[in-house]
């Protein structure tokens, strides 16, 4: 029979490991959907544009839009960003194993590499040493062939899309020493409640380390499923490429409608003129009547077998729209301003209905010339998470000290 005091010290240390590793927000899953996801990352060095999209195996334009940085920038690819830049890493999460995460990055080792470098440094935390070593079997974590591809696991979530049956893309963010849920939910416009819903805590209290999910709201499209963006969505504050470079759509400020035109990237691309119309993507024209105003516009509609889908479409509404709004574009970063990394995300702004706004006769917003620059908020109503170990090794440590004094008070 076991000693009833062995197995009291086991269930000690176990609980003890459980105070003190971090806790990374689990989405179950039961199919092989996928959807769009970001990662919270912080540069570990100075790398060029072009190398840290090769980190996540990602189209460097995908990460600039992202971050609404301006893609017309010369060279822009190989501009480097400065060392502790924080980053938002737009990424595809599926469903492996009943579980959400994103597979598709693979990292090949050089001679200095360790999986806790990799892990901690490289990778600032968003998946832990063990989580690479087993997502690639590797028995002796000390012996890395130099060269060596290994699969990164790195943490997201989906929750349909949506946060309280609102538009929604999901944020992996890893929590630092200085934050508190509070500051987080302040950072990116949502609440508290919100946060722990989304992230199944019993409680406020994180730790450094921790993987919070955090919503940030969105524009989603509303292409037919045969489209190859079908599922777009695009944070608010940010942008999005899709049709091979060919169209670029953004989300915001004024806003939660998903506005696409053509990409200042665009060079051979099929037409994008709206049929029997004079209108290109993009376009909106209106014209004011004592019935309202009428409408209309050159929407995009999807990327289908190569082909850029341009819908026409007339609407009579109580007044006239005005000139689209744009999230801003910054130039690539040269240097990390102080608190930059924990600055807030712009929320989505008034659309104006308050105050009143001239409405000319006719009007026009062109589709084409140089485009102009990621808001947040609030659980995913009808979805389920859980907060599991992630088991850094670096807090196995405490965990023993803690241990031992366990065994210490407990009387023989």
């Amino acid at each position: 029979m076991p000693n009833p005091r062995f197995i009291t010290f086991i269930l000690i240390f176990v609980n003890v490991v459980a105070l003190v590793t971090s806790k990374s927000t689990i989405e179950p899953c039961s199919n092989s959907d996928s959807c769009n996801a970001l990662l919270a990352y912080t540069l570990y060095t100075d790398l060029k544009v072009s190398e840290v999209a090769s980190l996540f195996q990602i189209d460097p334009v995908a990460l600039l839009t992202a971050n609404a940085i301006d893609i017309s920038y010369p060279d822009v690819e190989n501009h480097i960003l400065p060392s502790q830049l924080f980053l938002k890493i737009p990424i595809t999460c599926s469903c492996v194993d009943g579980i959400r995460k994103s597979v598709s990055t693979h990292y090949k080792t050089r001679p200095s590499d360790t999986l806790s470098i990799i892990a901690d440094s490289i990778y600032a935390g968003l998946v832990s040493a063990d989580q690479i070593k087993e997502a690639n079997s590797i028995d002796d974590p000390s012996v890395l062939d130099v060269g060596q591809s290994l699969v990164v696991p790195l943490p997201c979530t989906c929750f349909n899309g949506t946060d309280n049956s609102l538009p929604a893309i999901y944020l992996s963010y890893v929590v630092k020493e200085v934050d508190t849920l509070a500051a987080i939910a302040a950072r990116y416009a949502t609440t508290l409640t919100d946060l722990m819903n989304v992230n199944a805590m019993g409680s406020i209290a994180i730790m450094a380390g921790d993987i919070l999910a955090v919503p940030l709201p969105a524009c989603a499209s509303k292409f037919p499923r045969y489209a190859s963006d079908f599922g777009l969505i695009v944070p608010n504050g940010s942008y999005a490429i899709s049709a091979s470079h060919c169209v670029q759509c953004s989300c915001g400020p004024g806003n939660l409608n998903l506005y696409c035109m053509p990409a200042s990237l665009a060079v051979s691309c099929s037409s994008m003129q709206c049929r029997n119309s004079n209108l290109m993507l993009g376009n909106v024209t209106w014209q004011q009547s004592s019935a309202g105003c009428k409408v209309t516009s050159c929407s995009y509609g999807g990327y289908v077998n190569g082909t850029i889908i341009a819908t026409l479409s007339t609407s009579l509404q109580p007044r006239c729209p005005g000139l689209q709004q744009f999230p801003p574009l910054v130039a690539p970063p040269t240097t990390v301003i102080k608190d930059s990394t924990f600055a807030p995300a712009p929320a989505p702004q008034s659309d104006g209905s308050s105050t009143p706004t001239p409405t000319p006769k006719t009007g026009v917003v062109p589709a084409t010339g140089s485009l102009p620059g990621l808001s947040p908020a609030s659980g995913p109503s009808g979805s389920f998470s859980a907060s599991f170990s992630a088991n850094p090794s670096s807090t196995l440590v405490i965990a023993a000290v803690l241990f031992l004094f366990a065994m210490a008070s407990i009387p023989l």
